[in-house]
């Protein structure tokens, strides 16, 4: 239990001397957690939500409904670890970092910590300016890579919401799969028509496939409009 611990090697505290990163997996989502259960210290409790998880990776993607399954974990607890990992993720895409689009590995950059987890169909919208700076990076709501007809307007609300001028798409296949299919690339030449017609450049729509990936358009047969 934690109380056995030298007071020293209790997380909180190690935390407090030692800063954030001297701190383990284990002792981060331990501190997430607040407390262990009955015969099971938060690190205890942490170390087996890691391992039923398969690690931090694991973890990230799994949601409230998931962590409720495990021993200990209630509500409070699961919406905590949920949105610690929601919050790393969308640094992972904060306009404060000034994170420029410019090339399709900028797009996957961008988008990749917001498309862990499965080919579920997400799609990521990344609107930027005229300067390619990005001005926000979100999952639309309402569209869905697997759908036809694909979410056209939902993808540019989301983009004009930000006030972007450009545009990228990103969206998932199975690992080893980065192909785009037809239907990848009629919809990426559907937003770039009506992005056209409300002043806005769709850079390219890129599928991620594990570590590859490949380029959906907006052009015909998959190139990219990244020329001004």
């Amino acid at each position: 239990m934690l109380a056995d611990l030298d007071p020293d090697q209790r997380p909180r505290e190690r935390m407090l001397r030692l800063g954030a990163d001297a701190l383990s997996d284990v002792e981060l989502v331990a501190l997430l957690l607040g407390s262990g259960r009955r015969g099971a210290s938060a690190l205890d409790a942490a170390r087996d939500l890691l391992v039923a998880h398969g690690g931090l990776a694991g973890l990230a993607d799994a949601g409230p409904p998931a962590l409720l399954r495990s021993p200990g974990v209630g509500p409070a607890k699961a919406t905590r670890v949920v949105a610690a990992l929601a919050l790393a993720r969308r640094f992972g895409t904060s306009t404060d970092r000034r994170a420029t689009v410019r090339t399709p590995a900028d797009v996957v950059r961008v988008a990749a910590p917001l498309l862990t987890g499965p080919a579920d169909g997400r799609v990521v919208a990344v609107a930027g300016d005229r300067a390619a700076r990005v001005l926000g990076a979100v999952v639309v709501p309402g569209a869905s890579a697997h759908a036809a007809p694909f979410a056209v307007r939902e993808v540019l609300a989301e983009t004009l919401r930000r006030g972007g001028v450009t545009l990228a798409l990103a969206h998932r296949h199975d690992p080893g799969d980065a192909r785009p299919y037809p239907d990848d690339e009629r919809a990426a030449a559907a937003v770039a028509e009506a992005a056209a017609h409300c002043g806005v450049r769709l850079l390219d729509s890129v599928v991620l496939a594990g570590d590859v990936w490949a380029s959906a358009g907006p052009a015909p047969g998959g190139g990219a409009g990244w020329a001004p």
